[in-house]
């Protein structure tokens, strides 16, 4: 599947801006299953500074520093890209869940990839006994690893509910398995807790989601919205298997990859520090528009 993408973020602020640093994962890489034919980014208003690199996880990453007053700023990515469908390997085939805990940290590689970094706590991942043992209900000894972990993804599916004024990114992990109502960053955390727990190494994903407007409706431009999912790692042969906790679904053609990293703080759209006396609002127009 071809599409076009648009993703536009807009911080408003009530008094000047005097200076502002920001990190952005707005843009994508080719790799896996994805080809970007384009990657375009517009930034108002124009940085002082502005440097592309790629983190340590592979991510395409963009720095910009910005000088002089502002009341805003605006960034405007728009990528072309061509995202194939993948068949994720046979659950029942891949190896028990145990194998795969003893096996990670003796992986010898420790770049970007490396399962070692996905074991531990992270910023928004803290290692829970309530997710540890919520996940041991998925893998009873010697289960393959994917077949618990799929089985672990459509549990958050039926158990959780999809909310987006139950929480912000600020609402502690507790909390969220408490009231268990959030939105997709929510349970893709919630999974990598319980997966990390038991010794599984998970990533978290950032990226989007086709979305298909209801039957005899149009599709509505810019009310998309950046989606998170979890990659599972099922062992040196098999690789990173992603799967999608909140539509219950292993991630396919409908999910275009932005970044990856160990939670949400190591991938977050737009991240920085703004010199300002008052605080700001902020608009977010996504749009995921297929091409054939």
């Amino acid at each position: 599947m071809l599409y076009l993408i648009r993703h536009t973020t807009t911080y408003l602020y009530r008094t000047e801006v005097a200076a502002a640093r920001c990190t952005l994962h707005l843009q994508p890489e080719t790799g896996g299953n994805q080809r970007v034919f384009s990657a375009q980014l517009t930034i108002t208003p124009r940085p002082l500074e502005q440097t592309e690199a790629v983190d340590f996880f592979g991510n395409r990453t963009t720095h910009v520093r910005f000088a002089g007053a502002a009341t805003r700023h605006r960034f405007e990515s728009r990528v072309r890209i061509e995202v194939q469908p993948r068949e994720p390997p046979h659950a029942l085939l891949t190896p028990s869940w145990q194998e795969i805990s003893q096996g990670a940290l003796l992986v010898p590689d420790l770049g970007g990839s490396a399962p070692a970094h996905y074991l531990f706590a992270s910023r928004f991942v803290p290692l829970l006994a309530e997710a540890r043992d919520y996940a041991l209900a998925s893998f009873e000894p010697g289960r393959p690893v994917l077949d618990g972990a799929i089985e672990m993804m459509k549990r958050i599916h039926r158990d959780f509910v999809y909310d987006p004024n139950a929480t912000d990114i600020s609402t502690p992990l507790d909390v969220v398995a408490r009231t268990r109502h959030g939105v997709c960053q929510d349970f893709a955390h919630w999974m990598l807790a319980g997966l990390r727990a038991i010794g599984i190494p998970a990533a978290y994903v950032s990226g989007y989601l086709r979305t298909h407007p209801p039957p005899g409706q149009e599709r509505l431009v810019g009310a998309d919205a950046s989606h998170a999912w979890v990659s599972v790692w099922c062992g040196a042969g098999l690789g990173w298997v992603d799967l999608d906790p909140t539509n219950a679904v292993p991630a396919n053609e409908d999910h275009v990859r932005v970044a990856v990293g160990r939670d949400y703080a190591d991938v977050a759209p737009v991240d920085g520090v703004v010199v300002a006396s008052a605080g700001h609002s902020l608009r977010v127009s996504v749009d995921v528009a297929p091409l054939g």
